[in-house]
């Protein structure tokens, strides 16, 4: 069985920083990409970004370009989403996933094999 753990949600003001990670652990398997999802209550989980395991590239919703970054660590199977600028609107929970295989749209949930069980980012002063 895979398992992704997030770590470092938490609650910071507006325009503070927050660093989230994903550990992959389990069984061995193939990564393809990996990407951050959020929902806040009452709506859809939406994209966040992805990085394509292997090149290293990624990829940002609109919402966040300029102020997210993410990056992986291939040997510790990790994820980051360095989140700076933050802002009321990204209050929600943020959710990492795992890609085994290429899939044409990186923004799409289904393109997702493993999820993680959340970590809460709360933005408010």
């Amino acid at each position: 069985q895979v398992q992704l753990v997030e770590s470092g949600g938490g609650l910071v003001q507006p325009g503070g920083s927050l660093n989230l990670s994903c550990a992959a652990s389990g069984r061995t398997f193939s990564v393809y990409a990996m990407a951050w999802f959020r929902q806040a209550p009452g709506k859809e989980r939406e994209f966040v970004g992805a990085i394509r395991w292997s090149a290293g590239t990624t990829y940002y919703a609109d919402s966040v370009k300029g102020r997210f970054t993410i990056s992986r660590d291939n040997a510790k199977k990790t994820e980051y989403l360095q989140m700076n600028s933050l802002k009321p609107e990204d209050m929600a929970v943020y959710f990492c996933s795992v890609a085994r295989y290429y899939r044409e749209r990186h923004d799409y949930t289904s393109s997702y094999d493993y999820w993680g069980q959340g970590t809460q980012v709360t933005v408010a002063s």
